[in-house]
């Protein structure tokens, strides 16, 4: 597919800026905002911008999206991602919950479950887990995120491999063609290994965003993924390479 010129102007608008709104687009080309989410659809659609809620971002393959603007990104899927993942996790069970928007969103899910025990390294799920009395809430120590909230290093690392968990929750920042999960900040990634290996069953909620980014850091394979919730079919021969691994693929529409 080739760019139109307004979409053109609007890659070079967002290589300067870093993110553009509809409402300002199409105030700048005197276009509708229908017209403008068109042409943002477009562009993600070729890989060329991530959209969030109100515009979209320059893809980055280096550093990640901001926070807030990650929060925004494919928001629906998330939720319905969170809302099948939580409905499988019984209560009176032992889980870990990540750093990022998908495993919050989990969180959220689980505010009326059971007895649970949540080990986290997520200050946000931490205070989200808050609202529910009959959740134990174990927050993994570590260098504060404050972009985020996470909580990373070896400190975490080593925090986690004192337990054993039913369930870990995680989510990654991009997977590739070979079945990699991949992140940007090392620190991170070593603390993702750590709740793998910590884990008796480990689950990946990841939506399609994930499959058209690239990142650094390789945490594992799916091959070490139990089940996989996503809002889309699984690109290229992944469903098959997932099939010879035996990771079950969940797909939440």
């Amino acid at each position: 597919m080739s760019l139109s010129f307004r979409q053109s102007d609007i890659l070079d608008i967002a290589s300067t800026e870093g993110r553009v709104t509809v409402d300002g687009l199409a105030e700048r080309f005197g276009v509708t905002v229908q017209t403008i989410r068109r042409d943002l659809s477009e562009l993600s659609d070729m890989g060329k911008l991530d959209r969030v809620h109100g515009g979209a971002v320059l893809r980055s393959g280096v550093s990640n999206i901001g926070y807030e603007d990650r929060r925004g990104l494919n928001e629906e899927a998330k939720q319905r991602i969170a809302a099948r993942c939580a409905a499988d996790i019984p209560d009176g069970c032992s889980v870990f919950l990540n750093i990022g928007t998908s495993t919050e969103a989990v969180a959220r899910q689980l505010l009326g479950h059971k007895n649970l025990m949540v080990v986290t390294n997520n200050m946000n799920v931490a205070n989200i887990l808050v609202d529910n009395p009959d959740c134990e809430i174990v927050v993994a120590g570590g260098v504060l995120r404050r972009a985020d909230g996470g909580l990373v290093g070896s400190l975490t690392a080593a925090t986690i491999r004192q337990f054993k968990f039913d369930r870990a929750i995680i989510g990654c920042s991009a997977l590739d063609a070979d079945g990699d999960l991949l992140d940007f900040d090392l620190q991170e990634v070593q603390v993702s290994q750590a709740i793998i290996a910590q884990a008796r069953h480990t689950c990946l909620v990841a939506d399609q965003s994930k499959f058209q980014r690239p990142a650094p850091g390789r945490i594992a394979s799916m091959a070490d993924i139990d089940t996989v919730y996503t809002d889309a079919p699984l690109p290229g021969n992944l469903p098959d390479l997932c099939r010879d691994w035996q990771t079950e693929i969940i797909l939440c529409r």
